[in-house]
């Protein structure tokens, strides 16, 4: 059974990329940077793979591990730059303290 992309992304061994479908149904694929346990919920660090619109080369997007009202598990965009902004400093925090065990 194939896993969709929320067990992909959980599955520390499957570093693939992973294809989401943006608002018109096309297809986009993304590079995984991270997961990130931030205030009680989890986040994915995403990085599209080909050129996207709004997207600089050196940028990524943070996603929300969410719920739809079906109850399953979807990924939503997070627009909130306070959010975003504490997602990205968890990271690199982490990057650090794995900097810092490997010296």
């Amino acid at each position: 059974m194939e896993k969709n992309a929320i067990e992909r992304l959980l599955d520390e061994n499957d570093l693939g990329t992973i294809v989401l479908f943006d608002e018109n149904d096309k297809e986009v694929e993304f590079e995984q940077i991270a997961i990130i346990p931030y205030e009680n919920e989890v986040y994915a660090i995403l990085k599209p793979v080909e050129k996207m619109e709004g997207v600089a080369d050196d940028e990524a997007i943070v996603f929300l591990l969410d719920a739809d009202e079906e109850s399953d598990e979807v990924l939503s965009v997070v627009e909130d730059d306070a959010i975003i902004d504490a997602v990205f400093d968890a990271y690199y925090k982490l990057l650090d303290e794995d900097n810092e065990n490997n010296e």
